[in-house]
């Protein structure tokens, strides 16, 4: 399954009717190019974003643009989003299958490392021929740290045709001491960003339609600091004005007051019915008419007055802060700042309020309705959340729980639920499983056998534990309760293998194989795959062949060619582990066909193909023959290949340098296979610690004949 992605969010912002030139630092960023990251930093309000957007324009290089929300903290859909920028920039200047292999590894049953997935990513950029540059707008709303860490290995391995760009609020928990030691840092701060005196003059007097004197000018700069928000703001207020000079000589104190007073002035000079548009919208982080209408008016009907459409079109004309989010003039959000000043106002109303449903959980509980409407479930559960409607965000989590997990969101969807009362989750047994395999995801394995026995409680289960919850068993998904049983047996299997105990987990594997139907291949193929790595765990060999090799055919039967692929190189080490060699050799020959079907690209797993064969011919003594299917495995490379093979393959050819005699290069690889290894369910036969015992061993023997 593939995540959806937000167009708008890709989009370079349009380029203003009026702006400001500013040369001096068009000029800095332009020397940049030669570094690897511009960091525009400052506090909102200093024009960030405009800056970077009117650069990118005139710099002469191909861009992309990404605009960052919190749901980007997700490590897969960060890197989902990542590649679809890239894609906006090598649609003209890379290959048209760009990113095709990264989506492919997000997708798998068991996402591969982060830091395999950017390295992957990085090859693909280097493929490029021409140099660009990549905007991540609005960067401070990252703080996941496998996102940050991600970007950090990008960083640090960029491709030289690469130029990064990062406008934020803070400094991002990046390695910026080490860029800036190596001048590979351009820093553009809110001190550079200031406008300078004749830069505030143009800003007021031509952009603004004032006719302030060089005096009044260099006073609101003085007094604003060259805040360029605060500068706008205060044109706002003095538009048709009398008493400019009076206005600037009170146009004093701290930010925060300067605000205060700037709402009211600028609200103030509005009508009662855009005032209230503006403070009642103001929840959204991004406006489109329609659900502008749903906000203010619910179910009921619009009165015959201007749509939202129609008021937003008013509110752009009149410059309040309102950014335009595509080129058609649909979506649009609202100035950081100016949003942040109108729910202020927004929530100093609502206190007053006398009506017996709060007025800021009513809005909320509208936008959620819209989004769940026209299929945004993140929007829908973020206003559910703000509204305290905990009954509807665990609706949604449940119902969504399917879909997220087939794209490994399951970082993102735990966000959510996390937030919920324990006891409302207690009562709801598909969610308390979907919490479970979640938890499970994560490493959590005592958080998540603690949500599957609250799920039993409500299964009639023996298991012991404390007594159901007060709530009555709540149930949205009928789907997936029906199925649960199974699920909860899955998840013990899970954890049993995972804690070692290789008896319950085949216990488990096989109560969830019993209790689903011969057809349902997608549910039966974990509990069997389970079962099958249990059976090898255990000694069991033809036994574990056998189920192995039934769940990757009913794999291949519902056309998952790279679940069915992934099984292939245990299925062939079961064969190598019992002597059969031959049989090992038409395992993967078979897989080879499979994969040889799908054309080209080749799917990953292919590369894994010709390092097993590889290692096969080596047992036999077939020296040069091994040496082919190594260097097939090694030209297509990480692109065709499952998550686990940089480990494999440097083991592999350390064992192929202990066949040239070259022993100190076998140790060499052996610790670079030792750095790469991470645990998988698949049982390590070869551990790297015997393998370097067998190779010490040898030097040691060496030593002595000499």
């Amino acid at each position: 399954m593939t995540t959806p992605i937000l167009a708008t969010k890709l989009y370079l912002p349009p380029t203003r009717p009026k702006f400001v030139a500013r040369p001096r630092l068009i000029q800095r960023m332009n020397e940049g190019l030669q570094r690897k990251l511009t960091l525009i930093s400052a506090p909102a309000g200093f024009g960030k974003s405009t800056l970077a957007s009117e650069w990118v324009k005139v710099c002469g290089r191909p861009a992309g643009w990404l605009l960052l929300d919190e749901g980007e903290n997700d490590p897969t859909r960060f890197l989902v989003y990542l590649v679809a920028a890239l894609r906006t920039i090598t649609t003209k200047t890379g290959p048209a299958s760009f990113g095709t292999e990264v989506l492919g590894l997000l997708e798998s049953p068991q996402p591969a490392p982060t830091e395999l997935i950017v390295t992957v990513l990085i090859n693909e950029i280097a493929a490029i021929l021409e140099s660009f540059i990549l905007v991540l707008d609005d960067y401070h709303v990252i703080v996941g740290e496998q996102a940050n860490r991600g970007l950090a290995f990008l960083l640090e391995h960029l491709p030289p045709q690469m130029h990064l760009v990062i406008t934020t609020r803070e400094d991002p928990n990046l390695p910026l001491a080490r860029l800036r030691v190596r001048n590979q840092l351009t820093e553009l701060r809110a001190a550079d960003l200031r406008f300078t005196s004749t830069e505030a003059a143009a800003f007021l007097n031509s952009v603004m339609g004032l006719s302030l004197t060089e005096e009044h000018v260099s006073a609101l700069e003085v007094r604003t600091e060259g805040w360029i928000a605060g500068l706008q703001l205060a044109a706002l207020s003095m538009q048709g004005r009398s008493d400019t000079a009076s206005f600037i000589h009170s146009f004093t104190g701290s930010h925060r007051f300067v605000m205060d007073y700037l709402v009211e002035e600028v609200l103030h000079q509005q009508p009662e019915s855009i005032q209230t548009f503006l403070l009642n919208t103001s929840i959204l982080d991004r406006l489109c008419g329609p659900l502008c209408d749903a906000v203010l008016y619910g179910d009921a009907n619009r009165p015959a007055a201007a749509s939202g459409q129609e008021i937003l079109g008013y509110i752009e004309q009149a410059n309040l802060f309102l950014v335009p989010l595509d080129n058609e003039r649909h979506w649009y959000r609202y100035h950081h700042l100016f949003a942040d000043l109108l729910r202020q106002r927004l929530y100093q109303r609502a206190a007053l309020s006398q009506d017996e449903e709060p007025l800021i959980a009513l809005l909320h509980i509208r936008a959620s309705r819209w989004h769940e409407e026209n299929g945004s479930t993140a929007d829908a559960v973020r206003h559910a959340l703000a509204a305290d409607d905990f009954e509807r965000v665990a609706r949604l989590a449940e119902l969504a729980w399917p879909g997220m997990d087939g794209q490994f969101q399951s970082v993102a969807w735990m966000a959510w639920v996390q937030a919920l009362p324990d006891e409302l989750v207690r009562a709801r047994p598909v969610l308390c499983v979907a919490y479970a395999w979640a938890f499970l995801n994560a490493g959590e394995m005592e958080a998540g056998a603690a949500r599957l026995r609250d799920a039993e409680r409500w299964m009639g289960s023996s298991r012991p534990g404390p007594e159901r919850a007060v709530l009555p068993m709540v149930v949205v998904d009928e789907a997936q309760f029906q199925t649960l049983p199974a699920s909860i047996a899955t998840a013990w299997a899970y954890i049993a293998q995972a804690l070692g105990d290789i008896p319950g987990s085949m216990s488990h594997a096989q109560r969830a194989l019993d209790l689903l139907p011969e057809d349902d291949y997608l549910r039966r193929g974990p509990a069997a795959g389970l079962l099958g790595l249990a059976q090898w765990a255990s000694g069991d060999l033809e036994e574990a062949y056998q189920t192995l090799a039934r769940a990757m055919a009913a794999f291949e039967w519902i056309g998952s060619v790279v679940f069915a692929l992934s099984g292939t190189y245990g299925m062939g080490d079961i064969r190598v582990a019992q002597g059969r060699l031959r049989d090992a050799i038409q395992v993967y020959l078979r897989a080879k066909e499979l994969a040889d079907r799908q054309g080209e690209p080749a799917p990953p797993g292919t590369a894994d193909i010709y390092l097993g064969l590889s290692e096969i011919y080596r047992e036999q003594g077939n020296l040069e023959a091994a040496r082919q299917q190594m260097a097939r495995s090694e030209e297509l490379g990480e692109k065709a290949a499952l998550a686990d093979w940089p480990y494999r393959l440097r083991r592999a050819q350390a064992q192929a340098k202990v066949d040239e005699g070259d022993l100190d290069g076998a140790l060499v690889l052996l610790d670079e296979a030792a750095r790469l290894y991470y645990p998988t369910p698949i049982p390590d036969l070869r551990p790297i610690g015997a393998l370097k015992a067998q190779v010490w061993a040898l030097v040691i023997v060496s030593a002595k004949l000499a």
